[in-house]
């Protein structure tokens, strides 16, 4: 998408109609109406002080095309003139400003900004700023059953960056232009029930895996089937054959066991324009990088702010990064991410020209599946995750082994050992960052929920539903609860209305010592136990639905409660360098 030059206007900057709020601590826009204010007017850039002076003369490097100057002395103009052009007048740095309170919409926007890096980055300012232009911007797919929607659990949004080079510059990036691109740089965001952590996990476009069938949406509102593909890259789950994001999504399923709510997908156009709306992105260097002849990168060793053209090369490249190869290359998009929320909260909130800035290049950068397309509801789900903090958002890759069927090892396949624990954590919902906070309130919450009363196993009343993949297995739970635990109260309801990842048991108030009961006959775990909100009728029973997790009647269904160590976990909260 062409994020430049869309909704201009001549001679008011909504940025100076923002107004400060002291009842509620964060800014507002103010409109005269009257004065034929149009709310498509995007407003200009302060340049940060910061990086004008940012000392690059001492190690001169080649110029990307199209890259705007960091560098002082070398006779351009600095960053700060030319957003002042541009404006039509001399910055406004003497301007004092006041200091807004802390909001819980502005740690949305944190969270949101930060953590999706490129793709959800101030889309939350939809809190501040609701413009029918901002909501015009986004674009949505309706990708079916695909996306599973909002949850009051878990949640997994996945994150696709792709390589289509469409825009000004990108086609020296490869000969894609004309197409939908495939699945680039991918992340599976998984947001803890509680919302006070959240793991983005790396998926490398090189793993070798089955992409399964695919109905997808056509044009004219029919459904057609894109037949799987065994044994192949993952970047193909997108833009291959027709394939669209809820191909990914399915194919993502198929890889980890978890079910995915949302997905938000951007472009190359998106790095450009989200780095140079928050004025770029602070990286440091333990090597220097030089690339003469693909990203044409000549980065010294050191601190470096890279925005626009620049922070597209440093993303796309992996020449001279160890092997040169795609796992590398994702080590460096996780430092600048994580670096990337750093930047946000250090000098974005709080800035209302930035922000805005940053609402439209992110809305023009977006596509989202239709059940999250339209700003307030990006807001809202901004609000819902605003509570996590930095230090408890954590960056990993799936762990991969080089595929053994290769002589020249140049894709890696899904390590047998370390991927399933990561992929059990998550369906069991635990933390990689805070791992002993975390694990002490699983404990906790364990003990407060089996504590209590148990009702006799022959007072238990339960339908069984099966929402796993294993055909009869309701059946055979209600066989063994009956035969052999002595629960004759319980009813086989076949299967549920969808598959999901983990079994729940519902239960009314009135009902939890029946609950306890069925707990400890069937190993269940804290986090299986879902509590209503009203008692149940006599001859109401329990829910229980059977999910991936069942491994078959008898069989404790229980997850771990301590995160399996990972190699290269990165702490969104840290400052690590690359390379």
């Amino acid at each position: 998408m062409d994020a430049q030059n869309r909704g201009r206007a001549e001679e008011i900057d909504p940025a100076d109609q923002w107004v400060l709020n002291p009842d509620t601590g964060h800014y507002e826009l103010r409109l005269d109406q009257s004065a034929g204010q149009s709310p498509s007017v995007v407003p200009p850039r302060r340049a940060s002080s910061r990086t004008q002076t940012r000392e690059r003369t001492a190690n001169p490097r080649r110029e990307v095309p199209g890259q705007r100057s960091r560098r002082a002395g070398n006779g351009s103009r600095s960053a700060g003139a030319s957003r002042d052009a541009a404006a039509g007048g001399p910055g406004q740095a003497g301007r004092r400003k006041r200091k807004a309170k802390k909001s819980g919409k502005k740690k949305a926007l944190l969270w949101t900004g930060g953590v999706m890096g490129f793709v959800l980055v101030g889309v939350s300012v939809g809190a501040y700023l609701v413009y029918d232009r901002l909501n015009g911007n986004i674009n949505s797919v309706d990708v079916g059953d695909a996306a599973k929607g909002g949850t009051d659990g878990p949640m997994n949004i996945l994150i696709i960056g792709t390589d289509k080079r469409t825009g000004k510059g990108n086609e020296g990036y490869g000969d894609r232009e004309n197409t939908t691109g495939h699945a680039d740089t991918t992340f599976l965001f998984h947001v803890s029930g509680d919302r006070t952590n959240a793991t983005a996990l790396s998926i490398p476009r090189d793993l070798k895996i089955d992409i399964p069938d695919c109905p997808t949406k056509q044009p004219d509102g029919s459904e057609k089937i894109i037949p799987g593909k065994a044994y192949t890259k993952f970047n193909e789950s997108f833009g291959v054959a027709g394939r669209d994001p809820g191909c990914t999504m399915r194919t993502v399923t198929e890889i980890t066991g978890l079910p995915i709510h949302h997905f938000m997908m951007a472009d190359f156009n998106a790095v450009k324009t989200l780095t140079s709306a928050i004025d770029g992105v602070d990286v440091c260097l333990t090597e220097p990088i030089k690339d003469d002849k693909y990203s044409k990168l000549d980065l010294p060793e050191g601190d470096h702010t890279l925005e626009g053209e620049e922070a597209l090369a440093f993303l796309r490249n992996r020449h001279g990064l160890g092997n040169e190869s795609d796992l590398d290359r994702i080590k460096m998009q996780q430092q600048f991410i994580a670096s990337m929320i750093r930047k946000m909260k250090e000098e974005t909130l709080g800035n209302p020209k930035r922000m805005l800035a940053l609402a439209d290049a992110a809305t023009k950068a977006l596509t989202v599946n239709k059940e999250i397309g339209d700003i307030p509801k990006l807001k809202g789900l901004a609000e819902e995750l605003g509570s996590i903090n930095l230090k408890n958002i954590s960056f990993m890759t799936v762990p991969v082994i080089d595929n053994p069927a290769e002589t020249v090892k140049a894709t890696v396949v899904v390590d047998p050992v370390k991927a399933p624990q990561v992929f059990t954590a998550l369906q069991n919902d635990v933390s990689f960052s805070d791992v002993k906070k975390k694990e002490k309130a699983a404990k906790s919450k364990q003990a407060a929920l089996l504590k209590g009363p148990r009702a006799e196993a022959s007072d238990v009343r339960v339908d069984v539903y099966n929402g796993s993949e294993t055909s009869g297995a309701a059946q055979k739970t209600l066989n063994w609860l009956q035969v052999q635990k002595g629960v004759l109260k319980s009813t086989n309801k076949s299967n549920a209305p969808e598959k999901i990842a983990k079994t729940t048991l519902e239960y009314a108030p009135n009902q939890a010592d029946q609950a306890r009961k069925l707990a400890d006959l069937m190993g269940l775990p804290a986090s299986a136990l879902k509590k209503g909100t009203e008692d149940a009728g006599e001859m109401q029973a329990m829910v229980l639905t059977l999910g991936a997790d069942f491994k078959g009647e008898g069989v404790p269904i229980s997850g771990p409660v301590k995160a399996p160590e990972v190699d290269g976990k990165v702490q969104a909260d840290k400052k690590i360098c690359a390379k």
